[in-house]
């Protein structure tokens, strides 16, 4: 009999399979159709999950490639004023696995770039491949921190204070603050 209110079984009736009774209570059902319905209940929640994830990272799937962050120029001016911002940033979210000088001396991570030799960097040393590394990650180690760092305005400063940490011969010029 098909579901009505007051009911606690449900009769389904399947392609090939005939009709399929599931009880509310499960007391009444058979154990054959009770691991049927298990089964079909977590292949729906594993569906579900599945689909669900791939929505997010589709939806996520912002990254930048090499050639893109390359070419990228950051809007914020490398000054002193910027460089102090992206100090904050970085004591904030970086001197965990880099040290607080940058030089990655931390035991944490032992694959963690030393900031200070622009020559080891993996990733590129362009003001737009820093962000990129930064924003999407970088390699197995670095974890992208787009989510910790929202503002892409904060990640351009960060980008200026690791500029900073280079020997002054490769630093980029050190611009005047506007306003003084």
């Amino acid at each position: 009999m098909p579901w009505q209110p007051g009911h606690r079984s449900l009769t389904v009736t399947a392609p090939n399979e005939g009709a399929l009774t599931y009880d509310a209570s499960f007391r009444a059902m058979p154990v054959r159709e009770w691991w049927r319905a298990a089964v079909l209940l977590a292949a729906a929640a594993i569906f579900l999950v599945t689909a669900c994830l791939v929505a997010a990272s589709a939806a996520d799937d912002t990254r930048l490639t090499a050639a893109e962050a390359r070419k990228l120029k950051s809007p914020i001016p490398y000054t002193k004023k910027s460089i102090d911002r992206g100090r904050l940033i970085y004591s904030q979210n970086c001197t965990g696995c880099h040290g607080t000088d940058g030089k990655a001396e931390v035991a944490v991570i032992a694959e963690a770039t030393d900031l200070t030799s622009p020559k080891l960097y993996k990733n590129g040393t362009t003001e737009g491949e820093i962000l990129r590394s930064i924003r999407d990650g970088a390699g197995d180690q670095m974890p992208p921190f787009k989510s910790q760092i929202d503002n892409e305005e904060d990640i351009w400063q960060l980008v200026n204070f690791v500029r900073s940490l280079w020997p002054p011969a490769m630093r980029p010029p050190l611009l005047e603050d506007k306003g003084k």
